[in-house]
């Protein structure tokens, strides 16, 4: 597990370039997103809304996990990552690659879990029995974070268990296979992981151990410096499109057809994925609670329980500049 996180490290770095002046001018960016993830940006990524507002073509590409999102704003082929788990965002960026979160995308900790084999039989009052087990886990993921803050918790051993790097449709689809004891996940795939499994602890259990589990919009501080009205336009319409889902009513079943789609999935399970989600509102996102100090705590802490672990080899000594909240503050006229 460690070597192959050392290898992402390895990769983010090697591949980290820096973006020139020329680019300021752009006239095309791709945009990273996860299918299977449901979220109300979807609406105007298929209306073309970005398109016009931003006066730029955007094109989009599907991501299974947030560190291959890391390599690839590293190597410049993507240029605004939406919705990347906090932990590969602190595993770039305490590898020295030079990312920034531009705003909080969703809250989720309902929709990122770990699941046990039914077989099993191991709940929270017997976890320790998953020493030896084989489990399946999206290293360097929220899902991961989540993993080794709940076999801490629950004092397992992690060492003395079998842990394979595996993203969560592959996770989910060796788990009902009956080759996996563990997974872990989010999305699409969580739902199909808890039809062989049970969950050791809920969303709000977790919160309470401290698992704040949310995804963030991230871009290359290269980048967002020399085309923040570009980013803060992109911002602009994802805040938006979040209103007029948060608003419900016609519009928000409106868009409920159009994002199921996008997704790959059907309306029923789109709207019961949506209804564990959180999308904060700009203000909220700016507050204290989060980019006004709370995300950057918690990125420190992120970091140095990851140090502290030994998968990564060092945390930064602080965070405060991988958050950049000028261009989202500037979407909300503030």
């Amino acid at each position: 597990m460690k070597k192959l996180l050392t290898a992402t490290l390895a990769a983010a770095a090697l591949a980290s370039v820096s973006i020139t002046a020329a680019q300021a001018q752009v006239k095309e960016i791709t945009v990273a997103y996860f299918l299977e993830w449901p979220m109300p940006f979807q609406y105007a990524k298929v209306k073309g809304i970005y398109d016009k507002e931003l006066g730029v073509k955007v094109n989009w590409k599907s991501f299974d996990a947030g560190t291959a999102m890391s390599a690839a704003m590293a190597s410049g082929d993507i240029q605004i990552s939406v919705s990347q788990g906090v932990p590969p965002f602190v595993v770039a960026t305490s590898a020295g690659q030079d990312l920034q979160i531009a705003d909080v995308a969703v809250v989720y900790n309902e929709n990122d879990n770990c699941v046990v084999k039914t077989a099993l039989e191991i709940t929270k009052d017997n976890a320790k029995e998953l020493e030896g087990k084989k489990a399946g886990v999206p290293i360097g993921t929220a899902a991961h974070y989540g993993f080794l803050k709940q076999m801490k918790h629950f004092g397992v051993d992690v060492s003395k268990m079998e842990v394979v790097d595996m993203a969560p449709p592959d996770g989910a689809a060796a788990f009902a296979n009956g080759n996996l004891d563990m997974v872990c996940g989010w999305g699409g795939s969580l739902r199909r992981m808890k039809e062989h499994g049970n969950v050791l602890l809920t969303g709000a259990e977790k919160e309470a151990l401290g698992i704040s589990v949310f995804d963030v919009t991230s871009v290359p501080a290269a980048f967002a410096a020399e085309n923040s009205d570009l980013v803060s336009k992109f911002l602009k319409v994802t805040a938006d499109m979040n209103a007029k889902w948060n608003a419900g009513g016609a519009e928000a079943d409106e868009m409920l057809a159009v994002i199921a789609k996008d997704a790959g999935m059907d309306e029923k399970a789109t709207k019961e994925t949506m209804g564990g989600f959180e999308f904060p509102s700009t203000e909220v996102q700016l507050s204290a609670k989060w980019l006004g100090g709370g995300t950057q705590t918690f990125l420190k802490e992120v970091g140095d329980f990851f140090k502290e672990q030994g998968n990564i080899p060092a945390a930064r000594d602080t965070y405060e500049g991988a958050v950049n909240t000028g261009p989202l503050k500037a979407a909300a006229g503030s």
